[in-house]
């Protein structure tokens, strides 16, 4: 079974930033290859309407079979609302908290990001985490593209 990866709007734009290259661009071939399935929300999609088009372009490129199209639901929604009221992020981080609440409740394998501040944070995992719990969601693996790769074993 394929690794379903939940990536948010960095990730994509990832592949043009030299500092996330590398990893971003891997976790794309990946996809590319039908090694992994992409989870891209309607929030991601937004996003990506005032990015650059050559960031764009990358989602376009992608092979649908490897796609996974999911919406903000009202489930979602209000899973968000739950991290901000627990104090796992404050309101001003909405997104981010959407973003998380549609990958726990879509019960994706992981979500990929380099929003180290707010996402790929260990304080926040494990408070956000605490809030699936208490919710009766299950837990949430949340991990930068590097670490979501294949890492080919050279045994």
């Amino acid at each position: 079974m394929k690794l379903r990866v939940y990536v948010d709007t960095s990730v994509i734009g990832g592949i043009y930033d030299p500092e996330f290259k590398e990893w971003s661009g891997r976790l794309i071939e990946e996809c590319m290859a039908g090694k992994i399935t992409l989870v891209i929300s309607d929030l991601t999609m937004r996003e990506l309407d005032i990015a650059p088009e050559k960031v764009k372009k990358v989602v376009e490129g992608l092979p649908d079979k490897n796609l996974e199209f999911v919406v903000l639901s009202e489930e979602a929604r209000q899973l968000a609302a739950y991290y901000i009221k627990e104090g796992a992020v404050s309101a001003r981080h909405l997104v981010d908290a959407q973003h998380i609440a549609i990958a726990t409740t879509k019960r994706v394998d992981v979500l990929g990001s380099w929003n180290f501040g707010h996402i790929v944070n260990l304080k926040r995992i494990r408070l956000y985490n605490a809030v699936n719990l208490k919710y009766g969601y299950p837990l949430i693996e949340i991990r930068s593209p590097r670490e979501v790769v294949r890492h080919e074993e050279t045994v």
